[in-house]
């Protein structure tokens, strides 16, 4: 079965009124980044990260999945799908696709400041100072911050080379190591990159620039390609 290799950028979840942080009104402009997503500021100020996060999570109870989400589980019906995301949201999932991989964590878990190995899920959206671990630590969002490594980078890069056709929707490519991934796709295997302000690439063979916004982009390709 042809292999569907998918990474998913915060261009997708725009969609569904998840604020991204890189656009000019996203989340970033009433914080610099190094307060709210570094091991830095947790240790300088964790009220404002817990509160930062918080936020973001409450907006994610609030939002749906967009025709971009819902197409992608389309290519499930003929295709061996993987998805592989930088966002931190469930929309893929609430929309019904089954293989994700998430890259910078899920903002609906948790983990132990102690034992990265103890993550729990929240039924709320609200993570407070005091709540702890099985082993007495505070738990903090199961985010990846700046300046921390990526756990699944090496299995993203595992999964990417088995592609038989990449698709790449709602990122610039220019966030790293997510960035690095199209290159471990074979020269003559397909690629799609979806985004209304994909830069021209040069350097990288096989690949098809459709500018337009995931919403619009993403069911017409699944439409291609599901050959209707």
């Amino acid at each position: 079965m042809t292999k569907i290799v998918i990474l998913t950028g915060a261009g997708i979840s725009a969609e569904s009124g998840v604020k991204t942080f890189r656009d000019s009104n996203g989340l970033w402009e009433k914080y610099r980044i190094e307060e709210v997503a570094s091991p830095v500021a947790w240790a300088q100020n964790p009220d404002m990260v817990l509160e930062f996060y918080n936020q973001r999570r409450k907006q994610l109870y609030e939002v749906e999945p967009n025709p971009a989400h819902y197409a992608l589980v389309k290519l499930e019906e003929k295709f061996d799908v993987q998805i592989i995301t930088q966002n931190v949201d469930d929309l893929h999932e609430r929309a019904g696709s089954k293989n994700i991989l998430h890259l910078h964590g899920e903002l609906k878990k948790v983990r132990s400041t102690v034992d990265e190995n103890l993550v729990y899920e929240l039924d709320h959206w609200e993570l407070k100072k005091g709540d702890k671990c099985e082993k007495g630590s505070q738990l903090r969002p199961h985010v990846v911050w700046f300046g921390e490594p990526v756990p699944n980078i090496t299995k993203a890069m595992q999964i990417s080379q088995t592609a038989d056709i990449f698709i790449v929707i709602g990122t610039s490519l220019n966030v790293y190591p997510a960035a690095g991934l199209i290159n471990y796709i074979a020269a003559n295997k397909p690629k799609y990159l979806i985004d209304p302000n994909a830069a021209n690439i040069q350097m990288i063979s096989n690949l098809n620039i459709i500018r337009k916004k995931a919403g619009e982009g993403v069911p017409e390709l699944v439409d291609e390609l599901l050959g209707k």
